[in-house]
């Protein structure tokens, strides 16, 4: 089973190593590219005050994240998730050095620095799939047809849980449903791992075939002869 992490973060603003921090991190478990139902969702209190600029993408207030535990609180939390799943991230160095940034920060508790080449980034596949064209989240939203209007703001889970979508789409279509906040569906709750069901298994369909159809295949098999390679794979009485 191949296990995979798609991951977003919000931050205080854009330069990690010039003193922000995360405020917010979300991850949607997938396994064999689909969504399992397990996700991480927590908001970190930087201990810094948000930018102007990075307010006003995320929303994210200096009040509302006074409250929130500090990253070394979360940690813990946040590797257990991961554990050994691969990380998908959509520009992956701008997160990734956040990450590592905080972990640097942890001083003789921090874990090894996750290195970029272990990541898969979802912005140079979606350029090499549409050169020369807008490869933003809500541009590959807008050409695979992925309903994104919740995001009035960049939120980590939400982008996390569209990002599952389109990721999906870049490595060729979907398989099945993603059944991502489907409608009806309860929110994963904040600051906790939350478990749903996982999506079901594919139903079968009986055959359109009508009798007169069966006949004339029938007769189309017989006419191929016993050594014939279809035989190999359907009984002489088996129904198609």
């Amino acid at each position: 089973m191949l296990r995979e992490i798609v991951l977003d973060t919000e931050t205080t603003g854009t330069e990690a190593k010039g003193g922000d921090r995360l405020i917010e991190i979300g991850a949607v478990e997938l396994l064999n590219h689909i969504p399992t139902g397990r996700t991480f969702h927590r908001y970190c209190n930087p201990q810094r005050a948000v930018s102007e600029g990075a307010f006003n993408v995320h929303g994210l207030s200096d009040a509302f994240l006074s409250d929130k535990p500090v990253f070394a609180e979360i940690v813990g939390e946040l590797l257990a998730f991961l554990a050994d799943g691969r990380l998908v991230i959509h520009n992956a160095p701008f997160d990734i050095g956040f990450l590592n940034m905080e972990f640097a920060r942890l001083g003789t508790n921090a874990p090894p620095p996750i290195q970029l080449e272990d990541v898969v980034d979802t912005l140079p596949m979606a350029r090499r799939k549409h050169p020369g064209a807008a490869n933003n989240l809500d541009a590959l939203c807008a050409r695979y047809g992925i309903d994104n209007t919740r995001r009035t703001k960049h939120g980590a889970l939400l982008d996390a849980q569209i990002l599952a979508e389109v990721y999906v789409e870049l490595l060729g279509g979907k398989q099945t449903s993603l059944g991502l906040l489907e409608a009806g569906a309860a929110a994963p709750v904040a600051g906790s791992l939350a478990q749903v069901a996982a999506p079901a298994a594919p139903r079968a369909y009986r055959s359109r075939l009508t009798d007169a159809e069966r006949a004339r295949h029938d007769s189309f098999r017989a006419s191929l002869g016993p050594a014939a390679i279809w035989g190999d794979y359907i009984g002489a009485d088996d129904p198609v």
